[in-house]
């Protein structure tokens, strides 16, 4: 189904490009992602999953049967990753970064997880036809040009459940302050709205829950505090103090250190797969 208007699979690739105009590296080139990811994951000795993790997880959990095989798509360094593994019979990862498949290859022997197989490949490059009885992804289609490519194989390739899920907005509410007083601020381009529009291009409507959830982020100083917050400011000049007064705003000090706390959701498409796919965002 495609509207007269619209054809939401291409306005997810148009929304691939920065502000720039250009596609960033990472989502164009192998190397540079897996530069990324290697990075991120060299200083991690143990596993640990972000702080809003938990939440998610416990809507993700009551949708997973103790026999089922799940696939995971791009489970970066795990999120989501060993709660499925202690749920299930048998959890498969795929993953295009090699650290990440040898990270959650030495955790999962560190914490004794024998039900785990590790695939390093691109999901849009799998070609073993091997069926799951859930397939699920979090924020895993940021590289994926041919979306709608991907949820249908993600729908050919479960046997009763697709789980797509997304963190989401809204904005840090500083950024949104300043860009109402006409700073201009790179905001995100692809949010799980464009998921549910391609999905509705596909033939699919979707039942829509969100789950609330909050994000704090503690600085050591307030020059740290400063650097991380004004990184979406795209104008050349700006107003040192009025940024800050915006900030403070937000900003609590205590005892020296500086905390952020803002609001963002998660969000899953649940599919139930063959036919007549039933979504619920959450």
């Amino acid at each position: 189904m495609k509207t007269d208007n619209f054809d939401y699979i291409e306005l997810w690739r148009q929304a691939m490009v920065d502000h720039t105009g250009n596609i960033p590296k990472r989502l164009n080139d192998d190397a540079a992602e897996e530069a990324f990811w290697s990075s991120r994951v060299e200083g991690k000795k143990q596993h640990k999953e972000d702080p809003y993790a938990k939440l998610v997880q416990q809507e993700l959990l009551t949708l997973l049967n103790q026999d089922d095989h799940v696939l995971e798509i791009g489970p970066g360094w795990g999120n989501y990753t060993f709660a499925i593994a202690e749920e299930v019979r048998k959890l498969t990862c795929i993953d295009s970064s090699k650290s990440i498949i040898s990270f959650l290859a030495s955790q999962a022997n560190e914490k004794g997880f024998e039900n785990m197989e590790l695939i390093h490949n691109k999901w849009e490059s799998e070609t073993k036809r091997e069926k799951y009885d859930v397939v699920f992804g979090f924020n895993c289609y940021y590289r994926m040009k041919e979306i709608g490519h991907t949820l249908l194989k993600m729908n050919e390739s479960a046997t009763r459940l697709v789980i797509v899920g997304m963190t989401t907005g809204p904005e840090k509410p500083h950024y949104m302050e300043l860009k109402q007083r006409g700073y201009t601020i790179n905001l995100r381009k692809r949010d799980y709205i464009h998921i549910l529009n391609v999905l509705y291009q596909l033939g699919i409507l979707a039942d829509c829950k969100i789950v609330k959830l909050k994000s704090k982020k503690i600085y050591s100083s307030y020059e740290e505090m400063i650097r991380d917050n004004t990184t979406k400011i795209l104008d050349q000049h700006y107003s040192d103090h009025e940024v800050k007064t915006i900030l403070d705003k937000y900003v609590v000090e205590k005892e020296g250190k500086y905390e952020y706390e803002y609001p963002f959701h998660a969000t899953f498409n649940v599919l139930e797969s063959k036919g007549n796919l039933k979504i619920l965002v959450w």
